[in-house]
């Protein structure tokens, strides 16, 4: 029980690495904080962990949106009255070079996967500040540490994160916040379903994706699901700053 009595707010959490994100916390003590856009999805999620853990709740929260950001960290500490880790996992996706790119897809994939992050951490710092400290871990991927093919808005949100850790883990030490990132290869979520299911051939898609990595298989939202958590962790007390890679040993190669 690591997080026996500790508030977790994970964006993003309905589904996929988000949904087993916080199942985890729950099921070491937590208490979880689900945020999310789609509001049946979001309260499907909140009753089914509820029968593992009572305090989990549910706010529907555009992270994109600087008022609902901030009235998500406020309802947080009414409710909790402390505020320990925020998991930035909030994201979409979409296809696309720079030619073929309209700039509201552009914003679109920004504005989540990167300034969602940005904002939902500027909202919480002053309560993790006020409670001695706390962690953010931000969700990237293998797409932020290496150019993957025809998805450029993709790509730079999700570098674009590592940065954001980087710069938030030196700008945030002295205040007792540890900043670190996650970079999941392509997991098997309802996500990458979708984005499979849209392929002329979704078979040979799946299989592409699979043969691209040394492990030859996607990964499961439970393996990142556990790396957060162990960065989140007292365990990994020392770390701030940290990218860590979990993909099947795609960049590696």
């Amino acid at each position: 029980m690591r997080y026996q009595d500790r508030v977790a707010v994970v964006t993003g959490a309905s589904r996929g690495i988000g949904k087993a994100t916080a199942a985890a916390f729950a099921k070491e003590g937590a208490k979880v904080v689900l945020v999310d856009v789609d509001k049946e999805e979001g309260d499907a999620t909140a009753r089914e962990l509820q029968a593992v853990c009572p305090h989990v709740v549910f706010l529907r929260t555009d992270v994109a949106d600087v008022g609902r950001v901030k009235e998500m960290a406020d309802r947080v500490l009414n409710e909790f009255g402390r505020l320990d880790v925020l998991v930035n996992n909030a994201g979409v996706y979409a296809q696309g070079d720079v030619l073929s790119t309209g700039i509201d897809i552009w914003n679109r994939i920004l504005g989540i996967n990167l300034t969602g992050a940005f904002l939902c951490s500027q909202a919480v710092i002053p309560a993790m500040i006020r409670g001695g400290g706390g962690v953010i871990i931000n969700v990237a991927s293998e797409a932020g540490l290496v150019g993957i093919y025809g998805q450029v808005a993709y790509n730079v949100s999700k570098g674009g994160l590592i940065a954001l850790t980087r710069s938030c883990a030196v700008d945030l030490a002295e205040k007792g916040i540890r900043v670190n990132c996650v970079c999941p290869g392509t997991t098997d979520t309802p996500l990458v379903r979708e984005a499979v299911s849209a392929a002329s051939d979704p078979v040979a898609a799946r299989r592409r994706l699979e043969d691209s990595r040394p492990l030859k298989r996607l990964g499961t939202p439970e393996e990142i699901a556990a790396a957060i958590l162990y960065l989140a962790s007292d365990e990994a007390g020392y770390a701030t700053g940290a990218i860590l890679s979990v993909d099947g040993g795609y960049t590696a190669q």
